[in-house]
């Protein structure tokens, strides 16, 4: 019997040391989770991907694409070819209820959330609500789109029947929302779930200083189409992307902005260059956001 309660003492201590050991590995591996978490993504700046940027390529390599740049989010362009089992099916609310679920799953087994679809631009009221619906069924976060200024109460009741944000894009003249004034003027009284995509090269394209305007939409930026410029070149027609701070937006200035505000939300990198192989560019433009975050935040 003594023999026997020594063996069960024992036992009992092993246990006891092995669970302490277990408890300090557990802690080890939650500190580790931590410290890889970028400052940025610390201060709820979530870094991803606009399809476009892969046009070139169907969804699915755009999703493989994302995944090896060590993304987490895309935003996914309207008509984006599928690819893989779907062949030429696009990307939209015309999508069966199984391929939605396969893509998310899809997108899922590669740590990627699709976040967002845009631009979304309609050619009829009665395309909205499809467009909520899907997105809803995607688990997205918001619609990057450029409402028609008449569909502006029906886009506020389904912001608030979904509790879908509706971005809003910026594209050059003659875009309605080229500046930033035409969107305040349109959205200033309404629900604060209705702000802004803003794209910093088409402001500084047309001529509009990128930082000031960051500063004018202050608590309405949902989503940035983020990116850096060339400076303009006689008879070139226009300022091509370039890797982040090699160009003339200062990318720095405008981190230190949004850090200013407190902003919170989805940087979409929209690279549109070197389309064939974009991808060590759109590494370098990472790099530089993560070490530029670094230091700033």
């Amino acid at each position: 019997m003594q023999e026997n309660g020594g063996f069960f003492s024992t036992l009992f201590d092993m246990i006891k040391n092995c669970t302490k050991v277990l408890l300090i590995i557990a802690c080890f591996l939650i500190a580790l989770t931590m410290q890889a978490q970028t400052k940025a993504e610390k201060q709820g700046w979530r870094l991803g991907m606009q399809s476009y940027s892969f046009h070139l390529f169907t969804l699915t390599e755009a999703l493989d694409k994302t995944q090896e740049l060590g993304l987490k989010y895309i935003e996914v362009f309207p008509g984006h070819k599928l690819g893989g089992k779907w062949g030429d099916q696009v990307f939209g609310p015309q999508l069966d209820n199984q391929t939605r679920q396969e893509l998310k799953s899809l997108a899922d087994s590669k740590g990627i959330k699709i976040v967002s679809m845009g631009v979304v631009v309609t050619n009829s009221p009665d395309e909205w609500e499809p467009l909520f619906s899907f997105a809803k069924d995607m688990g997205m976060d918001y619609i990057s789109c450029e409402p028609a200024i008449a569909d502006w109460n029906l886009v506020e009741k389904l912001v608030n029947k979904y509790g879908i944000k509706i971005s809003v894009h910026n594209h050059p003249q003659p875009s309605t929302y080229w500046k930033p004034e035409n969107l305040l003027k349109e959205i200033s009284n309404r629900s604060k779930m209705i702000g802004s995509s803003a794209d910093v090269g088409h402001w500084r394209r047309d001529g509009l200083n990128q930082i000031d305007y960051l500063k004018k939409l202050e608590g309405r930026i949902i989503s940035l189409h983020f990116k850096d410029i060339a400076p303009k070149e006689e008879g070139v027609k226009e300022q091509h992307d370039v890797i982040w701070g090699k160009g003339i937006l200062d990318v720095k200035g405008m981190l230190q902005e949004l850090k200013r505000q407190n902003f919170k939300g989805v940087f979409c990198i929209e690279y549109e260059y070197n389309w064939d192989n974009s991808v060590p560019d759109i590494k370098e433009c990472i790099k530089y956001f993560n070490q530029t975050a670094d230091r700033i935040l």
